[in-house]
C-alpha cells in the first residue's frame, strides 16, 4: 500500500486557513464538508459562490466588487469574472505599511539588503510619480530587463499602480531573445540593471542594452539601476537615465488607479523554442484572486511567514512569489546561480532568514541529492514548514531525499501549472497527506480532469490534463491576436469548450496527480504512449548520471527511444553502464520503456528558466530546423546532437 510520507496532525489541520474556510462554507451553505475532496467538489459545483466568498475572505481592496460574479459562464474562452469590479493590483500588495521587512534580498556575491513594508511603499511612490510624469498611462507597457532584486518588484508595483502593464526578462536573455519579446509589445519605459552575476562571473549588459534600446522605437526612457557597480556609467546608452535621478524625490503617496477586474497586468511569454514567443496577457483581478487562493489556502501563508522561491524575473514563479506581499508576508529574493558561491548557499540563506516556505525546482532538489548534500544535518531549518517544487516532475526518489535528508516534518508540495495561467492547476494541500511521487490535489475552483483522446475522463490511467470550466486566472488573450484565433488554437482546439494544457497526467487512487511529461514530448513506440518523466525517474537513480533527456526518433515505420545522458565529471558511458541504465529502467517500468540507443553528451540544452528542451533535440536529430535558438540558455549544446553516427545505425 502507498503509505503517506507525511501526515498533518489534527491540530495542524484545524489551525489552517483552509479548515477555517470549510467551517465558514458549512455555516453559510448548510452543508457538511468532511475532507478536501468535498471542499474541491463544492468549489467547482458552485463557482460563483466560491470565488465571491474568496473575494470577501481575502478582503480585496477595490472601489467596487459589483453584483455579478460571472458572465457568459459557459464559454471557454469568453467568460468574464466580476465584470463590474474595479480594483488596483498594487494597492492590494502594498496594503501593509509598517517597519517589518517586506523584502530581504541576497545575491551570490554575499550581499544582503532589506526593505520594510513602509520603505517599499515609499520607493514605489517615487517611481510611480516619475513614470506618470514620463507619460505612462493605463495600458502602456513598462518592461524590465532585470535580475531578481528589489528594483524589479518596485518597477512592477509602480507600473501596476498606474494601470500600466509589466513585462520582464532576466538579464541573461540575448539581444534577439529580448527583442522577440519586448519588440512585440512596444514598452514605453525599460528598467534595467547595468549587469548581473552568474556562477561567480560578473556580466556587464550595457552594450547589449544599447542595441536593445535602439530597436525599441516607442521607448521614452531607459532607467538603469546599479547592480555590478555603485554608480555605473551610462555613456553610449541611448535615452538612459540613472535610477536615482529618475525617481521623484517629492512623492510620498501613491494614487492607485482602479481598473476593471480583467484589465491587463502582466505580459508573460511562452518559451519560444518552437517559434516566436507567444505574448500571454494576464489580468490584474484574476492574478490577484488566484494567487491569494494559492498562497493563503494551499500554502497557508500569513504575515508571520518568510517566503522564498528560487527564480529569475523571466519565469512566472517570480510573479507568483511577488504576490506574497498581498498576504503581508516577507519575501526573500536571491539572484545568481543556485550553487554559487558554493552548493549550500540557498540552505544557508534559509537558515539565516528563518525561511518558512522554500520554493525551488525539481532539478535543484535532484542536484542537491546528487551532490550528497545533507541540509537537515548541516543547517538549522527549524522555521521551515513547507518545500514547494515545480518546473518538472519531482521524482519519487526526490520525495525520499527531502524527508530523509532535509526535514521529516514538513509539507512537500510538488506543484504544476505554468506561464499560460501564471498559477497552478495542481498544488499542495495543508490538510492532506503527502504521497510519494504525487502532487497532492487539484486546485480549488479548478475543474481539472484527465481525458483520453476522445474527451472521456480517466481515473488511474494516463491522458491529457484539461480544465473543463472557466477560472479567473485564464489569460485575457495573446498580444496582437485581435480575433483570438491564436489563443483559441493554443488551448481550446483539442477538446470543445475545454482548456487542454499540454501535460500528460494521471489522477491517482489518492485523488492526487502525477505529471508524466509534456504531451508533445510523449514517446509512442509501437503505439504505446510513454511519458518522458517515467524514464527520467529511473535513469536518475543511477549514481553516475547527473541528468538525462530522451526523445522518440523516427525509425522505419515506427519510433525508437533514444536517451542522452550527462555524466559526472570523469565518468564515461561504457557497455556496463549502458546495461545498468537499461536494467534499472526495465526493472521498474516495462521493456517498452528501455531506450534502443543511449548516448553520452557533454551538455543538454535548456530554456532560460532551466527546463530541458526535448523538442529542440528531436528536431536536430531529424535534421529539422530549431526556430528561435535565442530562447535557449545554451544553444551551443544543440551542436552536440548533430550527425551522430550512432543514430544512423
Amino acid at each position: 500500500m502507498n503509505a503517506p510520507l507525511w501526515q498533518p496532525a489534527p491540530e495542524t489541520i484545524e489551525a489552517t486557513q483552509m479548515a477555517a474556510l470549510m467551517r465558514r462554507i458549512e455555516a453559510t451553505a448548510g452543508i457538511r464538508l468532511t475532507d478536501y475532496a468535498d471542499l474541491h467538489a463544492w468549489s467547482i459545483e458552485h463557482p460563483e459562490a466560491f470565488w465571491s466568498l474568496l473575494w470577501d475572505e481575502f478582503d480585496i481592496i477595490s472601489e467596487q466588487k459589483g453584483e455579478s460574479v460571472l458572465d457568459n459562464a459557459g464559454a471557454m474562452p469568453g467568460a468574464r469574472w466580476f465584470p463590474q469590479a474595479r480594483l488596483n493590483f498594487a494597492a492590494n500588495l502594498l496594503r501593509r505599511r509598517d517597519d517589518a521587512p517586506a523584502l530581504i534580498i541576497h545575491d551570490e556575491r554575499g550581499r544582503r539588503r532589506e526593505l520594510s513594508h513602509v520603505e517599499l511603499y515609499q520607493q514605489v511612490a517615487r517611481l510611480a510619480r516619475a513614470l506618470q510624469e514620463d507619460g505612462v498611462e493605463a495600458g502602456d507597457r513598462v518592461a524590465g530587463f532585470v535580475p531578481n532584486s528589489e528594483h524589479a518588484v518596485i518597477g512592477m508595483l509602480a507600473a501596476a499602480s498606474l494601470g500600466a502593464v509589466w513585462s520582464s526578462c532576466s538579464p541573461d536573455f540575448g539581444h534577439q531573445g529580448v527583442l522577440d519579446r519586448f519588440g512585440q509589445i512596444g514598452p514605453k519605459v525599460l528598467i534595467a540593471a547595468d549587469g548581473y552575476t552568474w556562477n561567480g562571473k560578473a556580466i556587464d549588459t550595457r552594450s547589449r542594452l544599447a542595441d536593445i534600446v535602439r530597436s525599441l522605437d516607442d521607448l521614452t526612457h531607459l532607467v538603469v539601476f546599479p547592480f555590478l557597480e555603485d554608480a555605473p556609467s551610462l555613456e553610449g546608452l541611448p535615452r538612459a537615465v540613472a535610477w536615482e535621478d529618475y525617481l521623484d524625490n517629492e512623492a510620498r503617496d501613491i494614487d492607485f488607479r482602479a481598473q476593471p477586474f480583467d484589465h491587463p497586468l502582466y505580459i508573460l511569454y511562452s518559451s519560444g523554442t518552437t517559434g516566436t514567443p507567444k505574448c500571454i496577457v494576464h489580468s490584474a483581478g484574476g492574478t490577484l484572486l488566484q494567487h491569494l487562493k494559492e498562497h493563503r489556502l494551499h500554502t497557508d501563508l500569513d504575515t508571520s511567514d518568510r517566503l522564498f522561491y528560487y527564480t529569475t524575473c523571466g519565469w512566472m514563479m517570480w510573479n507568483w512569489l511577488v504576490s506574497g506581499l498581498a498576504n503581508g508576508t516577507t519575501l526573500v529574493l536571491f539572484d545568481g546561480a543556485a550553487f554559487a558561491p558554493d552548493p549550500s548557499v540557498l540552505w544557508r540563506i534559509a537558515e539565516q532568514e528563518g525561511i518558512s516556505v522554500f520554493g525551488t525546482s525539481a532539478r535543484y532538489i535532484a542536484a542537491c541529492e546528487k551532490e550528497g548534500m545533507l541540509p537537515g544535518r548541516d543547517h538549522d531549518l527549524g522555521a521551515l514548514r513547507a518545500i514547494l517544487s515545480t518546473g518538472s516532475a519531482l521524482t519519487h526518489e526526490s520525495f525520499d531525499y527531502v524527508y530523509r535528508d532535509i526535514k521529516q516534518d514538513l509539507l512537500l508540495a510538488s506543484i504544476s501549472g505554468g506561464t499560460d495561467i501564471v498559477s497552478c492547476f495542481a498544488l499542495g494541500c495543508p490538510i492532506r497527506p503527502v504521497y510519494r511521487g504525487q502532487l497532492q490535489c487539484r486546485g480549488l475552483g479548478m475543474a481539472v480532469d484527465v481525458f483520453d483522446d476522445n474527451g472521456r475522463p480517466l481515473r488511474g490511467e494516463k491522458g491529457e490534463l484539461v480544465c473543463t470550466a472557466p477560472f479567473p486566472a485564464m489569460p485575457i488573450g495573446f498580444w496582437n491576436d485581435p480575433d483570438g484565433e491564436r489563443y483559441h488554437d493554443a488551448y481550446f482546439a483539442t477538446f470543445a469548450n475545454t482548456w487542454a494544457h499540454g501535460d500528460y497526467a494521471e489522477i491517482t487512487a489518492q485523488d492526487g496527480l502525477i505529471i508524466h511529461g509534456r504531451s508533445d514530448a510523449v514517446l509512442n513506440p509501437g503505439g504505446v504512449r510513454i511519458g518522458t518523466a517515467e524514464i527520467y525517474r529511473q535513469v536518475e537513480k543511477v549514481e553516475e548520471v547527473l541528468e538525462s533527456l530522451c526523445i522518440g526518433q523516427t525509425w522505419g515505420d515506427d519510433m525508437r527511444i533514444v536517451l542522452f545522458v550527462r555524466l559526472r565529471d570523469g565518468r564515461t558511458l561504457d557497455d556496463d553502464l549502458r546495461q545498468r541504465i537499461k536494467a534499472t529502467i526495465r526493472g521498474h517500468t516495462t521493456p517498452r520503456h528501455v531506450p534502443q540507443r543511449i548516448l553520452q553528451v557533454a551538455d543538454l540544452p535548456r530554456t532560460l528558466s532551466g527546463k530541458l528542451v526535448e523538442l529542440a533535440v528531436r528536431n536536430v536529430v531529424h535534421g529539422e530546423p530549431v526556430r528561435n535558438r535565442e530562447a535557449l540558455a545554451n544553444p551551443e549544446a544543440l551542436a552536440l546532437f548533430e550527425d551522430l553516427p550512432e543514430l544512423r545505425e
